[in-house]
């Protein structure tokens, strides 16, 4: 009898128990690097606006960029980086090396090889029941008379993932489209930084405000 007791206290215990926070990581370049190292980054932009909501207790916010990396990076690092700390959600966020390391280094990414990785990647994470978050890239340049020289690569890696969106069944952030919008409202001068980045690719306050409300509404519609 005793021991039905103590049992019975147990489960009571049990069900009064908070469950685990989330574990949500945000894998990318060093776009979501900034967003941790910068204290007005994205990322604390979003660790910031759920403690406001009291929903500190639900999620733990945790990044995985490294700068200049592309997505075939971030599947080569994916076991050690991501996979090995058990995450509930992730969030991929890359594109942007791919595409800009074309013209400054020679060394992006093929659209063919681009599409195989992500693919890889997004199979990898859903393997292990993980919600899988992706999002398409912003600007490489901020001009909005299409003169900036990778709009039409941009366009078509973009495509690209909404399509793979589509195919895996991922939650996809048009991050493309939400860039081009605000600068075509914002940019009336045309300028190609100063809107949303600071060098045309890294997030500047307004920036790093757009993405983090935009990422926040999966974990907090």
């Amino acid at each position: 009898m005793k021991n039905l007791i103590l049992s019975f206290c147990s489960l009571i215990l049990l069900s009064f128990t908070e469950p685990s926070p989330k574990k949500v990581i945000f894998f990318g370049d060093s776009i979501t690097q900034q967003g941790l190292s910068n204290p007005k980054g994205y990322l604390n932009l979003i660790k910031a606006d759920i403690l406001n909501k009291g929903k500190g207790s639900n999620f733990e916010i945790l990044g995985a960029g490294i700068g200049g990396n592309k997505i075939y990076d971030l599947f080569l690092r994916l076991e050690s980086d991501v996979l090995a700390q058990k995450p509930d959600i992730v969030y991929i966020f890359v594109g942007v090396n791919d595409v800009w390391h074309k013209s400054t280094y020679g060394t992006g990414t093929d659209l063919d090889k681009f599409e195989k990785f992500y693919k890889a990647t997004v199979d990898k994470l859903q393997a292990q029941n993980i919600r899988v978050i992706i999002s398409t890239m912003g600007v490489i340049g901020e001009r909005t008379d299409h003169s900036n020289p990778q709009d039409g690569d941009l366009n078509l890696y973009a495509k690209a993932i909404r399509k793979i969106a589509t195919e895996k069944n991922c939650e996809l952030i048009d991050l493309r489209k939400a860039f081009l919008d605000y600068n075509l409202q914002n940019n009336k001068d045309n300028v190609d930084k100063g809107i949303l980045t600071t060098d045309r690719v890294h997030l500047n306050e307004a920036g790093n405000q757009l993405v983090a409300s935009l990422f926040l509404k999966p974990l907090l519609p």
